[in-house]
């Protein structure tokens, strides 16, 4: 299992959803840290080392180095504000 580090924005997002999200985000981080390379997962347009999966209205934006497993962003899949904050990084 890899280990998990989250960006400052990622855990400020997470914080600021309500339980039941919260909970749907942390399965599928979990889900990742066993098989950072699930299926419906992406490799990114642009910055290949980082990819990005689908949690319900979620998105995250992850990498793996090593043993770890670095979520840079999380946010609406509607919304491309996650998308304008990876990139502006």
């Amino acid at each position: 299992m890899l280990i998990l580090k989250l960006s400052k924005d990622a855990g400020g997002f997470l914080t600021t959803r309500q339980p039941k999200h919260q909970r749907q985000i942390i399965a599928k981080i979990q889900e990742l840290r066993d098989n950072p390379e699930p299926l419906d997962s992406i490799a990114m347009k642009g910055k290949k080392e980082y990819r990005r999966a689908d949690c319900g209205e979620y998105r995250i934006i992850y990498r793996v180095d090593d043993d770890t497993l670095n979520v840079a962003a999380i946010g609406k899949r509607n919304d491309d504000e996650v998308y304008r904050k990876f990139f502006r990084k």
